[in-house]
């Protein structure tokens, strides 16, 4: 996360940017905005952990963190403090590739996401985000240990990832939480 700002106030430096992994589904609400489902949201910074999830009802989680680069590669680690289940960990490293000047439609489809439906106090919600097209490269997937899906209660991916996408990231805004519109459909 870089410079995560509320309600069209700007990013916030320090409790605003820092290292977040997450597992999630991609939706559609009843009224056809797309916007994803977290099942997990691994971070580093204590402070968003608790006000996610107790401001917003957000699977967040406390984890040790690290982004590392070196060279062409990055690599992203992650252990779980609290509330658990402790011990879930990954590591991730890609090797970025060229530059997208043109997303595909796959591309656009995994990056595009203008906010994220989730239920708070027993009812939808859908909190809308803005921020700018994001720096895309294609990536290669050169290394990846992780229980963090299994954890989320999914099943393991079957076979190579569909996509690898890199980007150095984008300041982002949350929005009010839009009215209610029906469970989203995964």
């Amino acid at each position: 996360m870089h410079r995560v700002g509320w309600f069209r106030l700007p990013g916030v430096p320090y409790l605003g940017t820092f290292p977040e992994t997450n597992v999630r589904l991609y939706s559609v609400d009843a009224h056809g905005r797309r916007g994803v489902v977290f099942r997990s949201l691994d971070a580093s910074r204590l402070v968003p952990v608790v006000v996610g999830r107790i401001g917003f009802g957000m699977p967040y989680v406390w984890s040790r963190m690290a982004v590392r680069s070196h060279r062409d590669t990055v690599t992203y680690t992650s252990s779980r403090r609290w509330p658990g289940p402790r011990g879930a960990d990954s590591r991730i490293t890609v090797r970025i590739g060229e530059r997208i000047d043109e997303a595909t439609e796959l591309e656009h489809f995994l990056t595009a996401r203008w906010g994220l439906h989730s239920t708070f106090l027993g009812r939808s919600l859908y909190l809308p985000n803005a921020h700018p097209r994001w720096p895309l490269h294609r990536a290669e997937l050169v290394d990846c240990e992780e229980d963090l899906v299994a954890a989320a209660g999914m099943p393991m991916p079957l076979g190579e990832p569909v996509s690898v996408l890199y980007s150095p990231g984008v300041p982002v805004r949350f929005d009010r939480p839009a009215r209610p519109a029906g469970i989203p459909t995964p």
